[in-house]
């Protein structure tokens, strides 16, 4: 039928035929083919109105280019209608013709101007499919459909379909595998093949009027009509610190409703919304900055509307960001520890990304910022980005871890090592105690345990016993009976071990004099 650019009364009509033409399937009597005589009336006179119209279109789109000062473009589109309003006369016409045709071929009119043949199906059939003049018939519809839709820059369904095609006609399984003239004109009288083809022309005159109503659209389309106005500030900054001075520039920008322009960012497209405004956003970067830390830069901004250009080049200055670094110890980090830092940079806001690249290290996470650096050698470079783009880098000196203290300890108690001891402990603890500074920066990392020991009661250059225990807390019984005043007890840490930020033990080097302790049995 029609399409969407049907009237009411159009897609009733239309509706009317497809019940008829339904109707007709199931052999209805002769009443079916005095309404389709009345409906093949009314869309005669439905057509000759659309060409009324559409003639009026044309008249108006020369009215509006004369008073415009018959300027080239809008000459063109006016010689382009008046082609269209051409081409589409002709093809009416030839549809004219041939329903006049075929009033002939199947008995013409009586004397009360009634068509003679209207219930007559074989002569519709063979005027029309044997006789091949469906298929002319469906090729000028269709190649006028492809023509008129490269006129108007749209896609507009081909007028003429076999059933397969046809949006209606393919729900049908006995009507599917028809070809358009079968589905037209077999098995169908005279006046409801009259009726089809009057249905037609009503869908062609659609497509002009269509067409017709984008074409006029085109004239004038290159005058600019500023109706849009509003104000706008443009600050040098949006943000201002306490007891300084905002400043901004305040003007009117203009633009216009019915025109969308197309806009470029040093040459490539960028979006615009519907209010007309283009998006600007790219990744600031700098390859050199000067000795205040900043680099200004350009880029060109294009703005099209109709077939003008507006550029200009927009300069901006690109400042060094400042990397700032919270951590419990920034100086410098410990070897192979889990030192963990926050790196922002707070001029970027809500657009920071950041993700880290080490030199002399490893990192570890990184979300938000807060990132964790395993050094390995004696010095490390933390390089920041942010969405990829080069920040900045930091230089950290590295530490060796220190060694942890041997403490001895008779239950919770440390042994005086110069004052020694009246009888032997029961029992003895070696602690491995790490440096309070390293333990209050990483204490995760700070984890010490003695695993392996010995305790030698010794007189004089000899041992008298000897105990070797493999955890922190070793039992002395065996000394009790056999110690007198002036031995002493030797202890020497054999093995100690660091468990690391990520649970992994190590061992560490004491170092011989630290590793061994004296006690003296005294009276």
């Amino acid at each position: 039928m029609a399409g969407q650019k049907e009237t009411p009364r159009q897609k009733m009509i239309g509706m009317m035929y497809l019940v008829l033409t339904a109707l007709l399937a199931l052999n209805v009597d002769s009443a079916v083919l005095e309404r389709f005589q009345l409906i093949n009336g009314t869309l005669e006179n439905q057509i000759r109105t659309n060409i009324q119209r559409n003639n009026a279109t044309v008249s108006n789109i020369a009215a509006t280019v004369e008073e415009k000062g018959n300027r080239k473009d809008d000459l063109e589109v006016l010689a382009m209608a008046r082609e269209v309003r051409k081409k589409t006369d002709e093809i009416i016409n030839y549809m004219d013709a041939l329903k006049d045709s075929i009033v002939i071929y199947t008995g013409g009119m009586d004397e009360d101007s009634s068509l003679v043949g209207a219930k007559d199906m074989d002569k519709m059939a063979t005027y029309m499919i044997n006789q091949k003049r469906g298929f002319e018939l469906q090729k000028r519809l269709n190649d006028y459909s492809s023509w008129i839709s490269q006129v108007a820059g749209k896609q507009f369904q081909p007028l003429a379909l076999d059933g397969k095609e046809d949006p209606y006609w393919s729900k049908f399984p006995n009507q599917r595998d028809k070809n358009f003239p079968q589905l037209m004109f077999e098995m169908v009288p005279t006046a409801a093949g009259l009726a089809s083809i009057s249905q037609l022309e009503g869908q062609l005159l659609d497509y002009e009027e269509e067409t017709l109503g984008i074409l006029s659209r085109r004239v004038g389309a290159k005058d600019i009509a500023f109706d849009k106005i509003v104000p706008m500030v443009l600050p040098e900054s949006q943000v201002v610190a306490a007891g300084a001075k905002y400043t901004a520039k305040m003007f009117i920008a203009a633009s216009a409703s019915g025109i969308t322009p197309t806009m470029k960012l040093n040459g490539s497209p960028i979006p615009v919304d519907a209010e007309g405004f283009g998006k600007v956003e790219f990744t600031a970067k700098a390859d050199k900055y000067d000795a205040n830390g900043q680099q200004k830069k350009t880029f060109t901004a294009e703005i099209s509307i109709g077939d003008q250009t507006f550029k200009e080049q927009i300069t901006y200055i690109v400042a060094r960001p400042v990397i700032t670094i919270q951590s419990a110890s920034v100086q410098a980090l410990y070897r192979n520890c889990g030192n963990e830092l926050n790196v922002q940079v707070p001029a970027l806001g809500a657009s920071y990304n950041p993700s880290f690249r080490v030199k002399g290290g490893a990192a570890l996470g990184g979300k938000g910022g807060k990132v964790t650096i395993v050094p390995t050698a004696p010095k490390v470079e933390l390089s920041v980005y942010s969405n990829g783009t080069y920040i900045g880098t930091q230089t950290f000196r590295v530490k060796q871890i220190p060694k942890p203290d041997l403490v001895l300890k008779e239950g919770s108690t440390e042994i005086d090592l110069k004052r020694g001891v009246t009888k032997v402990p029961r029992t003895l603890t070696l602690e491995a105690v790490p440096d309070p500074d390293f333990k209050e920066f990483l204490p995760k990392d700070a984890r010490y345990r003695v695993t392996k020991w010995e305790i030698t009661l010794a007189r004089g250059a000899r041992p008298v016993d000897i105990i070797r225990a493999t955890s922190p807390k070793a039992n002395l019984s065996s000394f009790v009976s056999k110690a007198r005043a002036g031995d002493r007890i030797v202890v020497q840490a054999m093995e100690v071990q660091r468990m690391n930020f990520r649970g992994e033990k190590e061992n560490v080097k004491i170092g011989v004099n630290a590793s061994i302790k004296t006690v003296p049995i005294v009276k």
